[in-house]
C-alpha cells in the first residue's frame, strides 16, 4: 500500500497534467489570432478596402469590404486549404505547429498514465517510473514552447494572414496589417507551466524519499567506525 505522501504527490501531478491537457485541447479549438488588413486592387495607387480575418488553428471567418471591389461578409476560412493554395512557407510552418501540439497532447496523456500507475505501484527503476514522467512532461513543455515560437514567426515575419487573403484574392496588394494574438495562443503558457509544475511535484517527492533513505542507511555505514573509536 503506497504511503499517503506518495499518493498525494503523484495524484497531484496527474491532476495537474490532466488540467494542462484540457487547457491545451480547449486552446487548439478556440481562436488564435485576428488581423485587419488594408487592401486595394493592384491597379490602384491607394488603399480603398479592408479585410478582417479571425482564425483558429483549422478554420475561421473573413470579412471583406471593397477588397478589392465587392463586399464579402462572414466568409468561411479553411486555414490549411487557403495556405495550400498560396504555397510557400506558411503552410509548412502552420502544419508543423499543429503537429507539435498533437505531440504535446500525446505526451500529456503519457504523463497522466504514468503518474496514476506510480500512485499505486513502485516502478522506480523503469521507464514507467518518475523518469517516464520527466520525459513525457518535458517533451510536452518543449514542443509546446517550440509551437508557440513558430506560430509567432509564421504570423509576423512569414505573413500568414497576408497569405490567407492572397490565396483568394491574388490581384490585391495589402498594407497596414494589424495582427493580435488571441486566447488559443496564450493558453500555451499555462499548459507549459502545468507540465513543469507536474515534474517539480514528483521530483520533490523523489528527492525527499532518497534523502530519507540515505539517512536511514547512514547509521549502518558508520557503525564500524563507531566501534573502532571505542
Amino acid at each position: 500500500m503506497p504511503s499517503v505522501e506518495k499518493l498525494m504527490h503523484f495524484l497531484s501531478s496527474a491532476i495537474i497534467n490532466a488540467a494542462g491537457a484540457a487547457v491545451l485541447a480547449f486552446g487548439m479549438s478556440t481562436y488564435w489570432a485576428e488581423s485587419t488588413l488594408r487592401c486595394a486592387s493592384t491597379n490602384d495607387d491607394f488603399s480603398n478596402g479592408t479585410a478582417f480575418l479571425k482564425i483558429t488553428l483549422f478554420n475561421g471567418t473573413e470579412d471583406k469590404i471593397a477588397c478589392p471591389r465587392f463586399d464579402k461578409l462572414g466568409e468561411y476560412v479553411e486555414v490549411f486549404n487557403r495556405l495550400q493554395k498560396h504555397g510557400q512557407g506558411p503552410i509548412v510552418l502552420h502544419g508543423l505547429v499543429v503537429a507539435l501540439l498533437a505531440v504535446a497532447l500525446f505526451g500529456s496523456v503519457g504523463s497522466i498514465l504514468i503518474t496514476l500507475y506510480n500512485s499505486f505501484s513502485n516502478p522506480y527503476q523503469t521507464y514507467m517510473g518518475p523518469v517516464g514522467l520527466y520525459a513525457c512532461s518535458g517533451l510536452s513543455a518543449s514542443v509546446a514552447t517550440l509551437a508557440l515560437i513558430l506560430f509567432v514567426l509564421n504570423v509576423y515575419p512569414l505573413q500568414m494572414f497576408q497569405a490567407l487573403v492572397l490565396a483568394q484574392e491574388s490581384d490585391v496588394k495589402l498594407e497596414n496589417v494589424k495582427t493580435d494574438l488571441h486566447a488559443g495562443f496564450f493558453l500555451l503558457i499555462p499548459y507549459i507551466c502545468a507540465n513543469l509544475f507536474a515534474i517539480l511535484i514528483v521530483f520533490l517527492y523523489v528527492h525527499i524519499a532518497q534523502t530519507r533513505r540515505k539517512e536511514q542507511e547512514k547509521p549502518t555505514e558508520d557503525a564500524p567506525q563507531d566501534i573502532m573509536m571505542f
